[in-house]
């Protein structure tokens, strides 16, 4: 019987993913968490076939969450349903080991596709995620990329967070770091970014589609 564990703070999301997979997965039984400690409890105490988890959850940071499972279990396929567009996250979860990454606005049959390829051992990308992956396999290291590109994934959260409006207090609580951690965050950004103010970076983030 399959087990699916889902990780969503909303739970009219979970809802409908549940009502989606059960379509075509008959006997699957489900957990749903709502934050990221009943997340890692339920990943501790139970045995799970794959974890579909949402990066903006209440309790602490998505990849930090994905990197976690992956340390406890790293058999165990999370495959991420994300409001965020693929070119934002969708490299940077692979590279923590994510088995697959979706965007919320997809399509339900994508999901479906998404959860039988990973339970056959395989991953899950888009052909758009597909070609960054490639290019960034035989990039050249001289090629410009954008500045952004150089930001660790803590720092790069940082950033969206900021641009996106959010104050340090409210980034702190999001994160579950100090206001201190994440001023010394937005200071290491605005240097490797070669910036002086929120609003550059708020402006920057437009431009590039990160927000």
């Amino acid at each position: 019987m399959l087990k699916i564990l889902l990780a969503d703070d909303h739970a009219v999301v979970r809802q409908g993913v549940k009502q989606i997979l059960s379509e075509s997965f008959a006997k699957a039984t489900f957990g749903e968490a709502q934050n990221v400690h009943e997340l890692l409890e339920l990943v501790h105490k139970g045995k799970w076939d794959v974890v579909i988890l949402d990066l903006a959850m209440q309790g602490g940071s998505g990849l930090d969450t994905l990197k976690q499972i992956k340390h406890e279990q790293p058999q165990l396929p999370v495959l991420i349903l994300s409001m965020y567009p693929e070119d934002q996250y969708a490299v940077r979860t692979l590279r923590a080991g994510a088995a697959g990454y979706l965007n919320k606005e997809g399509a339900p049959e994508e999901l479906v596709q998404a959860v039988h390829k990973i339970m056959q051992g395989g991953k899950y990308i888009s052909a758009s995620v597909g070609e960054e992956l490639e290019w960034q396999l035989h990039r050249n290291p001289a090629d410009d990329r954008p500045r952004h590109a150089a930001l660790s994934d803590r720092e790069y959260e940082v950033l969206s967070m900021l641009a996106s409006g959010k104050r340090v207090s409210e980034i702190s609580t999001a994160l579950s770091l100090s206001t201190k951690t994440i001023s010394t965050y937005r200071a290491r950004i605005l240097e490797k970014m070669n910036m002086r103010t929120n609003a550059e970076l708020t402006q920057y983030a437009l431009q590039n589609g990160l927000i």
